[in-house]
């Protein structure tokens, strides 16, 4: 992975990500005499010498002009070709400055992006990577990313997870950074590396990691013996189970867990190496069904499907049952006959054979010769005789021990040769065979010679011919026994496997076997040494284990050798031992933890100056502040010191509220204690003036020994309330005591608001009502009107005119005939009324005749109207009439001959309207576009 250049990294061992230091580190991490040579001319080595490029960089045109600090960032910059000297001066001058100002905002940004950014490795431990709520998203995430390839399996299980325990623990070491190491490099495997997963333990390993382990068991196997080095297939074993694979079965394809996808992508929402497919693997043992979750790691869990089966006795009726616990018992009795075919098993329901019957009987032997109490589970069995039977020769008895069925041959009854086999014999087999006499002319144990021995019984001898042999070499023949090896002796002078010792074997036939000395190379811990056999390549890694401790020893985790510098040290139960670094007594009680302590969070309790309260704030001793850098002069100069340094912090001012009251004594507030006294409180003062009516408006402010003349002169005028009903005010200014009578005229109308009266203020406001009703009356009659309609009597007077008129009114009889007077008040009060007399009736009742008399005779008109009307219309009806009967007459004739074409032109008509009609209705009733 590439890192930027302005950036110090620190490579982790087994990871191939970066992490960022702060300049500080960057700085202790630079050797010893880098940190003293720091500066322009300050080098141990040349002083007042500025720093040049080599001299192949000079003289080759485009080369940078001054390589900067590999940590400084100015090594993308590059110079123009060589020019002379003014204009090189200025063109190096003009990079100078932008290297500068470049250096300086990149060590800017690394200040800030130090304590503000977080790792950028997303394989980092939740307990050191983020904070809670990143922590909690991924758990969220991780939780999503399990349920959705567990959800086909629970689907059939109802929500039970029991079978899922194992499974579960599998995809979840995946997720987890660390949880999952490759057994042969002893590095983690990441989400984003090719592995291959073991068959048998489901452990995972890197691709390339694999392939040589297969290749060097094979290698090593296959190399113990000489003669067959290289010739043979040899398996291989897992490196955790020792499961063995063929050589062809060598990893050499990046596939998923079930192996339906190559090269698998790295997709965040799936397990990692993950297809995201079902996984359809056999499930075992074997029932059938396949293993219903997505593609996964580990072992698939027990099938979850339902069956209908019986009991494994196959009395009972079937039931549904889980495939993978589907065989039950009916506890019944089993009754199957046992293979001693005279008892049956007792035992309750159960799976497989029966066991043995336990009972004893009488039992033959194979012979049939004795009998014995045998148990029933070996009915088989040997005596001790021999068979003695006569052979099918005639002439021998068997020697077999008792057995059962036929007696095998007699072994002289075959053919018969001699010793040597070249003379056949017809001898009986009562007869011995004799040698022929012949030479033997067996092939040896050489395979080169033969027996030279007359034909003899037993084994022939030893090859004792001498020959001509070649060493084993090749380099050297001599003459000697046939049954011993030839060996010179000289060395072989070729370089073993392991590329570093001479084979140096005596008399070696070119295949050189593997070296036999010890390695003895340092191991990647840098603390061991390599045990095993002197070999080519890497060697392994150190077998050896080691323990990080936490910081006070009670926590321990044991490692490979070698990776104790990167794991981090276990989790401890147990209580901080660090003393406190701050003024308290004793830190905080926290866990034990590797690193420096966290802040003081306690109350800093120390006494505060110029008072007796102590600071409530938490422990400021050492707090990290930002350091104050001079400028750089250049890019060869480092900071002095790191950009934060911690430091101890004063006091703030004591806040505690002390009760004080204002200037005005106003109010009483808290004032923190730094700024005790007493203060104002933005109110007006309040204070009464001189003139007794109003207050200092003047803000809260200090009066010595109560002199209000330090308070504001009243400049207002006077405001005492005046008379009731007096308008005007006082023409004096703000006074003490009584304001003068009111001299000035009030004008006002009068009651009936007709006519303007002048009255003075001191007597209309110093009257009483009845004064007051007098002098705002003008004594002239009300003009008002009463709700009868009369006009009032009275003279001018407040309020409503009293409801009583006494004018006379006139009230008649309903046919206006008779009339009488009553006063107004009792006509409405009382409801006069006059009624009509008998001369009033007589007169309406021949009114009423005449009305009918009239009605009658228009109506009478008006029939004799309609009458004549009618009769003038029938008259005219009847002469037209006549007319048109002449006319029909004369035009007889020629309506006889044009009635035929008439009554076709008809039909043609009523044809075509009825196929517009038809269209139309087609159009507008028929199917839409």
């Amino acid at each position: 992975m590439h890192c930027e250049a302005p950036t110090h990294v620190n490579r982790v061992p087994g990871s191939t990500r970066c992490r960022q230091l702060s300049l500080s580190e960057a700085v202790a991490m630079e050797p010893a005499w880098r940190q003293q040579g720091r500066g322009r001319g300050r080098g141990q080595g040349g002083q007042g010498e500025r720093s040049r490029p080599p001299q192949k960089d000079r003289e080759r045109p485009g080369a940078p002009a001054a390589p900067a600090h590999p940590a400084r960032g100015g090594g993308g910059k590059t110079s123009a070709p060589v020019r002379p000297e003014p204009e090189q001066s200025a063109s190096v001058q003009s990079k100078f400055e932008e290297i500068r100002k470049s250096n300086q905002a990149a060590a800017q940004r690394l200040v800030q992006s130090h304590f503000s950014s977080s790792s950028s490795d997303d394989d980092d431990d939740d307990d050191d990577g983020g904070g809670d709520g990143e922590t909690e998203m991924k758990d969220g995430k991780r939780g999503k990313i399990l349920a959705s390839t567990f959800t086909t399996y629970t689907d059939q299980t109802g929500g039970d997870v029991s079978g899922l325990v194992r499974t579960g623990q599998y995809v979840s070491d995946v997720f987890q950074s660390g949880a999952l190491t490759c057994l042969i490099c002893i590095a983690s495997v990441r989400r984003a590396q090719p592995v291959w997963s073991c068959c048998s333990c489901f452990s995972l390993f890197h691709i390339p990691c694999i392939q040589k382990w297969a290749r060097d068991s094979v290698f090593l196997v296959s190399s113990v013996t000489d003669e067959d080095f290289g010739q043979r297939e040899l398996p291989w074993p897992c490196p955790k189970c020792r499961a063995e694979y063929p050589p062809s079965a060598t990893p050499n394809r990046y596939v998923c867990y079930c192996g339906k996808l190559q090269d698998p992508p790295d997709d965040p929402w799936l397990v990692p190496h993950s297809c995201g497919s079902i996984c359809q693997k056999d499930l075992k043992p074997a029932c059938g069904h396949t293993c219903l979750l997505l593609c996964h790691p580990g072992p698939c869990p027990p099938c979850p499907k339902m069956v209908s089966v019986s009991c494994m006795c196959g009395k009972a009726k079937p039931l549904p049952r889980r495939c993978s616990n589907k065989a039950w018992s009916c506890q019944q009795r089993c009754g199957k006959m046992l293979p001693c075919k005279q008892h049956t098993c007792t035992q309750p329901c159960h799976a497989g054979v029966c066991d043995p019957c336990p009972r004893v009987s009488v039992q033959k032997c194979v012979c049939g010769r004795e009998e014995a109490e045998r148990p029933c589970a070996s009915p088989e069995w040997q005596c001790q005789q021999l068979c003695g039977s006569v052979l099918s020769c005639g002439n021998h008895t068997c020697e077999v021990m008792c057995h059962d069925g036929t007696c095998p041959p007699c072994p002289r009854s075959t053919s018969r040769t001699c010793p040597c086999g070249k003379t056949k014999s017809s001898l009986p087999c009562t007869e011995e065979v004799l040698p022929c006499g012949d030479t033997c002319e067996r092939p040896l144990s050489c395979g080169k010679h033969t027996c030279s021995m007359r034909c003899h019984r037993g084994s022939c001898e030893t090859c004792r011919q001498e020959v001509e042999k070649e060493c084993r070499c090749g380099k050297y023949r001599k003459l000697m026994p046939c049954h011993k090896e030839y060996l010179c002796d000289s060395k072989c002078p070729k370089t073993r496997s392991c590329q570093r010792h001479q084979c140096r074997r005596k008399c070696c036939p070119s295949n050189c076997p593997p070296c036999d000395q010890s390695c003895g190379r340092t191991l990647g811990c840098r603390n061991h040494k390599c045990p095993s056999v002197c070999h080519q390549g890497s060697c392994y890694p150190c077998p050896e284990t080691v323990e990080v401790r936490c910081v006070c020893g009670s926590s321990v985790l044991v490692v490979p050798c070698g990776r104790e510098r990167s794991t981090k040290p276990p989790r401890c139960k147990e209580l901080c031992r660090s003393p406190a670094s701050c003024h308290h007594p004793s830190r905080e009680r926290h866990r034990c933890h590797a690193g420096p302590c966290p802040p003081c969070r306690q109350p800093c309790q120390q006494p505060l100056p110029g008072c007796s309260h102590r600071c409530p704030q938490a422990c400021h001793d050492l707090v990290l502040v930002r350091s104050q850098q001079v400028q750089l002069a250049g890019p060869w100069e480092q900071p002095s010191e790191p950009a934060f340094v911690k430091k101890a912090l004063p006091c703030p001012p004591c806040q505690v509220p002390i009760p004080t009251s204002c200037f005005g004594e106003h109010e009483v507030s808290p004032v923190p204690c730094h700024r005790q006294g007493r203060f104002s409180c933005q109110r007006p003062c309040g204070r009464p003036l001189a003139c007794g009516n109003h207050t200092c408006s003047r803000e809260c402010h200090t009066v010595a020994d109560g002199n209000q003349n330090q308070c504001e002169v009243c400049e207002e005028g006077c405001a005492k309330p005046r008379p009731p009903g007096c308008p005007h005010p006082c023409p004096l200014p703000c006074h003490r005591g009584d304001c003068p009578a009111c001299g000035q005229m009030i004008r006002q109308r009068c009651h009936c608001k007709i006519s303007m009266l002048y009255v003075e203020c001191t007597k209309l406001t110093s009257a009483d009502d009845h004064t007051k009703m007098e002098l705002s009356s003008c004594h002239n009659q009300c003009p008002k009107e009463l709700s009868c309609g009369h006009r009032c009597k009275e003279l001018c007077h407040p309020g409503v005119c009293e409801e009583k008129c006494q004018q006379r009114v006139k009230v008649r009889c309903p046919c206006k005939r008779i009339k009488k007077e009553f006063p107004c008040s009792r006509s409405r009060e009382q409801q006069c009324v006059v009624e009509c007399d008998d001369a009033c009736r007589d007169q309406q009742r021949k009114a009423s005749q005449l009305k009918e008399a009239e009605q009658k005779a228009a109506q009478e008109e008006e029939q004799r109207k309609l009458q004549e009307e009618l009769e003038a219309f029938e008259k005219r009806q009847r002469g037209r009439r006549n007319k048109k009967r002449g006319r029909r007459e004369e035009q007889g004739g020629e309506q006889g001959q044009g009635r035929g074409w008439r009554r076709g032109l008809m039909f043609l008509l009523l044809a075509g309207a009825g196929a517009g009609l038809a269209a139309a209705a087609y159009f507008l009733l028929g199917p839409g576009p």
